[in-house]
């Protein structure tokens, strides 16, 4: 049912994004796309809870509001209120969030995709643990094995969530293709290679036990995580000094969220 939810949500956001823009009918959709896509994400703290993934928790719960703001905004844009600015803002986050969209999540929902994605990871990773001398065994098309401890990869470890937000991102953005090339291969494959050595990193940490009993959870819930962090903001930083045309929109939804938020504050205010 929730696959369901997921593509009819980006159907409608994609069909907000090529509608011409003379005709106001776009922002009606892409409204109700994004309202559908908040259900997707606000479907998914349970699970995240249930690993003991809090980071991700907030993060979904996060979009899920992001998603809620932006269809609030579009309807606003709809009916003619100038009070919410962004208009090209607004259209341009829907696109990219389409464009993403269509790039990830075949692989998270079709079977056929998601294992060839996975085993492509996996295979990389014992090929560059080999490289490194370091004696990994590959038990399965999924599961690697170091010193007796094993690691399943998942889909989260392939990295394709951010692959595709910097492909929507960068696929948003009206700018020659010269410049649109440079910005891809300065991010997505750069992306794909740090992935391989941050599971890598996982891997070893945890086959040694470097952080005694724990090493699991800090080696990629905290480490990791934190590395990554770091690596996409400096690879955002480059990609935007390739196409400074994306400040535009990282600052629109600035302001956007920031006056959403100022809105309801008043309202709630005023109403005490």
């Amino acid at each position: 049912m929730i696959e369901n939810v997921l593509w009819i949500a980006v159907m409608f956001m994609l069909l907000g994004s090529i509608i011409p823009k003379r005709l106001e009918m776009r922002r009606l959709l892409s409204a109700v796309g994004w309202g559908i896509f908040s259900i997707h994400w606000f479907h998914q703290p349970m699970h995240y809870i249930e690993i003991r993934d809090y980071f991700n928790v907030f993060l979904v719960i996060a979009l899920g509001t992001f998603c809620l703001v932006m269809s609030y905004t579009m309807l606003k844009e709809y009916t003619k209120d100038l009070s919410i600015p962004g208009t090209d803002i607004t259209t341009m986050a829907t696109t990219a969030t389409a464009i993403a969209s269509l790039f990830y999540f075949p692989f998270a929902q079709l079977e056929v995709l998601n294992i060839w994605l996975i085993s492509m990871a996996t295979d990389h990773v014992v090929w560059l643990l080999h490289s490194l001398g370091i004696p990994a065994e590959q038990l399965a098309w999924n599961r690697i094995e170091l010193n007796g401890y094993r690691v399943e990869i998942i889909l989260a470890c392939t990295a394709i969530e951010s692959m595709a937000l910097f492909i929507g991102l960068i696929a948003s953005v009206n700018a020659p293709f010269k410049r649109l090339a440079s910005a891809f291969m300065a991010s997505v494959p750069v992306i794909y290679l740090l992935n391989l050595i941050r599971n890598a990193f996982v891997i070893v940490a945890y086959g040694y036990q470097w952080f005694g009993p724990n090493s699991f959870e800090i080696a990629h819930h905290t480490i990791a995580k934190f590395g990554s962090g770091i690596a996409l903001f400096v690879l955002a930083y480059v990609v935007i000094r390739i196409l400074p045309e994306l400040l535009e929109l990282i600052e629109g939804i600035w302001v956007l969220i920031t006056r959403f938020i100022k809105q309801l504050f008043f309202k709630l205010v005023g109403n005490q």
